[in-house]
């Protein structure tokens, strides 16, 4: 499967974190190509000529990654189908080191010939760039776990669900949302398999196959008198389950503030219900009251507040960037290594202490091993408002002193060179036992802020605005009425120290990125974020109406 293909939907209006362009890896196939599998002890002899060849040609390591990488993607509009892509892409991934330096190959010729030759390729690339190497990579040591296995935990494999019935779950949505009051909506379904082995010359043979799934959808209303329009999107998080995450399950469900109709969902999702809601809401939203500018303390739901910590915490703290390595693809950063040198950068309130974690069940990244062959695990970043840590990788853990790699290095596609991707990264929840309604009860004046929109940071992930997708106004502890034209601006330091708590953990859930870009040439990686609803005091908000 030779083609890197791009499905334009820039059209389909499904979301601020949604690329202009979904990434379509591979051919198109039919849907039952995509229930076949690769037999692992082919793939393991398959690895074995890439390692041994590698190290018959002088190099002093290596690893290969067989990768098939299986896509289905349904969407639709109002009451018909638009469009279904089943996609598959198989191939192999080489990278050595010979002389100190790193040198990667792939092929799409998964035989012992293609792959001796694409392995030749990679150890003669790295002898090449070793003339311009300054000083030789450093490699963490990792444990060779010989073979072993690890798959998504998941009750239902989504591939093995008929299109048809998928189709008509999204039609459903749609036909709810139209019943309560939207003019238009889009809906969608992505569903994405993983199925990599990975060997390396420190003694590893892992094969993993990995899930993840993404219900989505777009509401309009319109008020035709005078042509203005509201949306809504969908309160889901894209999930690293099966199936099963699409069956409703009340246990699931996690009550919004009173006075809102919200309801939030952990690892099952109602998604009628979420349109009918959705439908009202942007319905509701073409009469609010516009904002008042000025100093409100925020509610932040999950759902909204997922995007700022992966914007303002997630990518500032790759260490790449914040060593410049990273700089073309959204900039740098301002949490540079003297700040975590100092031991008392107060990146935050003592109330925020958030961490990454490749284990987190339901999550985007859940893997049992990263693309380096590393065991995942969870680490603190940022440990009661203090900066502690970085997101490191093999070839960058001596840097800040670390012994392992955190195990966060990632490649998108067989032919993509691995390297460091953020984990995911989560806002503890708060220790005292408190439900949203609690929280806001001890706002005087402010707004509570549900679900992702458009927002902006610049190139150092410090000053920043962030709207929104439903604004409730606060008044002496209760919900009072919808707002509309919010958002809010701050910077990551101020913002974060602003924060005074959090609900406890049985308010906590997911939200995520299913296309996070990253890299030149670019990759995208799917990463989830969890948090409970969250109050920040005293943030400036402007009101984002435009005079015409």
């Amino acid at each position: 499967m030779k083609r890197r293909n791009f499905l334009e939907l820039s059209a389909m209006g499904l979301g601020g974190l949604m690329l202009t362009s979904i990434p379509v890896f591979g051919d198109t196939v039919s849907p039952e190509r995509l229930l076949e599998t690769v037999d692992t002890a082919l793939k393991k002899k398959l690895a074995d000529v890439a390692l041994n060849t590698a190290k018959s040609k002088g190099a002093s390591y290596a690893d290969v990654r067989i990768g098939r990488y299986l896509q289905q993607y349904v969407f639709t509009r109002e009451k018909q189908v638009q469009n279904i892509v089943n996609a598959e892409s198989y191939g192999v991934g080489i990278r050595v080191l010979a002389n100190g330096t790193w040198g990667f190959a792939a092929t799409s010729d998964v035989s012992d010939k293609g792959i001796a030759k694409a392995t030749e390729q990679a150890v003669a690339i790295a002898k090449a760039n070793s003339k311009l190497q300054k000083e030789p990579v450093h490699l963490a040591p990792v444990k060779g776990y010989g073979e072993v296995s690890w798959k998504t935990p998941l009750e239902k494999n989504a591939f093995e669900v008929p299109v048809g019935e998928k189709a008509e779950l999204l039609l459903a949505a749609n036909a709810k949302a139209l019943d309560n009051g939207a003019n238009f909506v889009n809906s969608a379904l992505f569903q994405i398999n993983e199925q990599k082995y990975f060997a390396s010359t420190d003694g590893s043979y892992i094969d993993q196959d990995i899930h993840r799934i993404w219900p989505n959808f777009t509401v309009t209303a319109v008020d035709k008198a005078s042509g203005k329009f509201r949306t809504r999107e969908a309160l889901s998080a894209p999930m690293g389950m099966g199936y099963e995450y699409m069956i409703p399950k009340a246990s699931e469900k996690i009550k919004g503030p009173e006075g809102t109709g919200m309801m939030g969902y952990r690892y099952a999702y109602d998604m009628l219900e979420d349109a009918a809601l959705a439908a009202k809401q942007a319905r509701a939203k073409l009469t609010a009251k516009s904002v008042a500018a000025g100093k409100y303390d925020l509610i932040l739901d999950p759902n909204h507040l997922g995007l700022t910590i992966h914007e303002s915490v997630g990518h500032p703290l790759e260490l790449d960037r914040v060593l410049g390595y990273e700089a073309n693809y959204a900039g740098t950063s301002f949490a540079t290594l003297d700040k975590w040198r100092s031991k008392n950068f107060k990146y935050g309130s003592d109330k925020v202490t958030i961490f990454a974690d490749k284990t987190q069940k339901g999550s985007l990244g859940l893997v049992g091993w990263d693309d380096e062959g590393v065991k995942t695990k969870q680490w603190d970043l940022i440990k009661d408002g203090v900066l502690v840590n970085y997101q490191a990788i093999r070839d960058q853990a001596h840097i800040i002193g670390e012994k392992e790699s955190h195990g966060c290095a990632y490649a998108d596609n067989w032919s993509s060179v691995q390297f460091q991707r953020m984990p995911n990264v989560s806002l503890a929840p708060g220790k005292e036992k408190k439900n949203v309604d609690q929280l806001i009860a001890g706002v005087d004046k402010g707004i509570y802020i549900a679900g992702r929109g458009s927002y902006s940071i610049d190139q150092q992930r410090y000053n920043f605005q962030f709207g929104g997708t439903v604004f409730y106004e606060i008044s002496k502890g209760k919900i009072v009425g919808m707002l509309e034209d919010v958002a809010y601006q701050s910077n990551t330091q101020e913002f974060w120290n602003s924060c005074a708590g959090s609900c406890d953990e049985s308010d906590y859930r997911l939200f995520g990125s299913f296309f996070d870009g990253k890299g030149q040439p670019s990759q995208v990686s799917a990463v989830s974020h969890g948090s409970a609803h969250t109050r920040f005091n005293g943030v400036n908000v402007i009101n984002t109406a435009r005079k015409i």
